[in-house]
């Protein structure tokens, strides 16, 4: 793939071509998912040029924000930035990360804006040019995100081994990259990856998602968590004649940077219990597509989730049953299933353990 030629193509389709979330041709982009009613009046206060040059719906929103510092990568005019900014208050931070020139300009011209909006003396935001395959470029320290999102970009990057190589660097030890993109039920064919109009709707460079599993752990992430799919629905005549039977799904992963997960989930006889505390979430916690943690019931996992909640900003929310001086096997029903039903073309709830 030309990179070069790639990066132009999508800045030339997000800077020029489209103009609104209107002029796209499918919904690819979208979490398909409807916004909490907190979000609500949080939206309600982003600036209407902001929202218009929003190219998706829906929010990727991972759980306990206050006081975390975030990075947005393919933040275009700011809708997540800013409406992240409001949640993780003014002990927080919000970087946006964006390499095409039209939408940053928007994007910078409200920072002020809604740092009024949402009652804060500065703004907690930041937006900085650039490639999200070379994040080391941008002056951001090293290991000082607790946080990283995506909303249906990483797809758009023509090394995205490098883009993940690039969050690990920048993560905290025990942070997170929370986001949503598309995947291919089977590797997409060069011909396909070379349509401008394919690629720029989040389609064709998709990742076969068995080599996005591989290449998550490759990079350090050793134990990639499913939190939820679907199947796409590509309902443009022209494009789905150009894909013949081919299928794509949005999923939403959670990747978490942590030295000691093992390759599979493994039996210690741990349990934990959640207390309810993690703002707006009352009555349950949901890690993944798997592990739906009712408050104050008590939960069997794995060693892989028991760190996945104990070595994380999530600890103080739980408490934590067993250690690790036994080891009983692989943890009952753990096993290589796929992320998506790939049969029935339904959403999947298949994970790990």
């Amino acid at each position: 793939m030309n990179e070069k030629l790639t990066y132009s193509q999508v800045k030339d389709y997000y800077g020029k071509v489209l103009q609104s979330s209107d002029d796209l041709k499918t919904d690819a982009c979208c979490t398909d998912e409807g916004l909490p009613d907190y979000l609500k009046p949080i939206l309600a206060k982003v600036h209407d040029e902001v929202l218009m040059r929003y190219y998706g719906c829906g929010l990727v929103l991972p759980e306990q924000l206050p006081g975390m510092r975030i990075l947005d990568l393919g933040s275009g005019a700011g809708r997540d930035v800013y409406a992240l900014s409001a949640l993780v208050g003014e002990q927080g931070e919000v970087v946006g990360v964006d390499m095409t020139e039209e939408q940053l300009a928007i994007a910078e011209q409200y920072r002020e804006y809604h740092a009024e909006v949402f009652g804060f003396a500065t703004p907690n935001v930041q937006f900085k040019q650039g490639y999200i395959e070379q994040l080391d470029q941008l002056q951001l320290e090293p290991g000082s995100f607790d946080i990283i999102v995506s909303n249906c970009v990483i797809n758009l990057s023509p090394d995205k081994a490098a883009v993940l190589q690039q969050c690990y660097e920048l993560l905290k030890p025990g942070g997170e990259i929370y986001f949503s993109d598309v995947y291919a039920e089977r590797r997409v064919p060069p011909e396909l990856i070379e349509d401008e109009e394919l690629y720029g709707e989040c389609i064709s460079g998709a990742l076969y998602w068995n080599d996005f599993i591989n290449m998550a752990k490759d990079e350090g992430f050793k134990d990639p968590r499913l939190v939820k799919s679907r199947p796409l629905t590509i309902e443009n005549a022209s494009l789905q004649a150009r894909l013949g039977g081919r299928r794509f799904f949005s999923a939403t992963y959670r990747l978490f940077k942590l030295a000691d997960l093992e390759p599979a989930c493994e039996d210690y006889g741990q349990a934990v219990r959640y207390k309810g505390t993690i703002e707006h979430h009352p009555d349950a916690f949901v890690l993944d597509a798997h592990h739906n943690i009712e408050t104050g019931k008590m939960f069997n996992v794995c060693g892989n989730t028991w760190r996945m909640l104990h070595d994380t900003r999530f600890a103080e929310h739980f408490e934590f049953f067993g250690d690790w001086s036994s080891h009983y096997g692989i943890f009952d029903g753990c096993g290589l299933t796929l992320p998506f039903d790939l049969e029935a073309g339904d959403e999947s709830q298949n994970a790990c353990c």
